[in-house]
C-alpha cells in the first residue's frame, strides 16, 4: 500500500461520521443525538484541555486558592513577615538605646567614669613661650574680671535650665558634710552625717529609675530629672518609693541609715550626674 493511499485512508477515518445517541433505557426513546467525527472529538478534547489548564492557572495566580497548594506562600503570611521584620528592626534599635542607658546607670552606681582635666592658664603660658612679641599676661582689670567669673561659674552649670524652667535643687537632707566631693579619690559625691531614719527627700521633680538593695551601698535610690540630670541616694535604711514612681521636689523617698558594706555610720551618700558626668552637689545645694 502506497503512502498516498495510507493518507487517504487515515483522512477517511478522521472524517468518518458517527452518531452519538442518548436513549431512554425503559422506552428506548431517543433523547439526544449528535453527529461526530474523530476529528471533531480530537478538537473538542484539545480545546477543553487548553481551557481547563488556562482556568486553573488563572485561579492559582489571581485568587486565594493558591494558598492551599503546596509550595505557594500566603499573602497574609508575607505581610505579617514584613511587619515582623520592621518590628524586629525597631526593637533592636530600642534594645541598643536601652543598653546605652543601662550602661550609663551602671557607671553612676559604680562610679566608673574618666575625668579629663586641663588647665587653661598652663596652655596660655605654653603659648606665651613661643610668642615673645605679644604680652599675654592678664591686666589687673582682667584678673578682677576672672575672679568675678569664677565665683559666678560656681552656680552656672545649670544656668540655662534654671532660667528656662525655674529648675531648683532641693537639699535631700540637712547635716554636716563628713566627706566632700573629690575627683582625685574618685569620690563623686558628698557624705552628709544625719541621724538614723532621717527622711531623705527628692532633690527635684523626676522619675525613680532605680530603688533596690545593693551589697556595697545598701538601699539605693536613683531619680531621673529633666535636663538630663540624675541624682543618687545611697546607704539608706529603708526605701519608701519604688521604681517607676513620679516624685516631686522635697518628697520623701527613703529613710537615712547605715546599710551596705562601704559605710562607717548613719549618713547619706548623695551624687549628682549631668549627661553622664559627675557634678559637685555643693555647688548648687546648701546642706546646712
Amino acid at each position: 500500500m502506497t503512502a498516498k493511499k495510507k493518507e487517504k485512508k487515515f483522512a477517511k477515518k478522521l472524517l468518518h461520521k458517527y452518531r452519538l445517541v442518548i436513549l431512554n433505557e425503559d422506552t428506548f426513546e431517543e433523547r439526544f443525538a449528535m453527529k461526530l467525527t474523530r476529528l471533531n472529538v480530537f478538537v473538542i478534547v484539545a480545546l477543553s484541555s487548553i481551557l481547563l489548564v488556562t482556568s486553573t492557572i488563572l485561579l492559582i495566580a489571581f485568587t486565594s486558592l493558591r494558598e492551599f497548594i503546596p509550595g505557594y506562600s500566603s499573602t497574609a503570611l508575607k505581610q505579617k513577615a514584613t511587619e515582623l521584620n520592621y518590628k524586629t528592626d525597631s526593637l533592636q534599635h530600642v534594645i541598643s538605646m536601652n543598653d546605652q542607658y543601662y550602661q550609663s546607670i551602671k557607671r553612676v552606681l559604680t562610679g566608673d567614669v574618666k575625668m579629663v582635666e586641663f588647665n587653661k592658664d598652663s596652655i596660655i603660658e605654653a603659648a606665651s613661650k613661643d610668642i615673645n612679641i605679644i604680652n599675654l599676661k592678664p591686666a589687673k582689670e582682667d584678673s578682677l574680671l576672672r575672679d568675678l567669673v569664677d565665683k559666678e561659674d560656681k552656680y552656672n552649670l545649670f544656668e540655662s535650665a534654671i532660667l528656662s524652667s525655674n529648675f531648683i535643687l532641693f537639699p535631700p537632707v540637712n547635716g554636716t558634710i563628713s566627706e566632700t566631693y573629690n575627683v582625685e579619690e574618685r569620690h563623686y559625691a558628698v557624705d552628709i552625717v544625719v541621724a538614723k531614719d532621717t527622711p531623705v527627700k527628692a532633690t527635684a521633680d523626676g522619675t525613680i529609675i532605680f530603688a533596690e538593695w545593693t551589697a556595697e551601698t545598701g538601699y539605693v535610690v536613683i531619680i531621673e530629672h529633666s535636663n538630663e540630670l540624675i541624682s543618687v541616694y545611697k546607704h539608706n535604711g529603708s526605701i519608701t518609693k519604688k521604681q517607676g514612681d513620679l516624685v516631686k521636689a522635697g518628697e520623701v523617698i527613703a529613710m537615712a541609715g547605715n546599710t551596705g558594706e562601704l559605710t562607717t555610720g548613719p549618713h547619706l551618700h548623695f551624687e549628682l550626674w549631668s549627661r553622664g558626668y559627675p557634678v559637685n552637689p555643693t555647688n548648687f545645694i546648701d546642706f546646712k
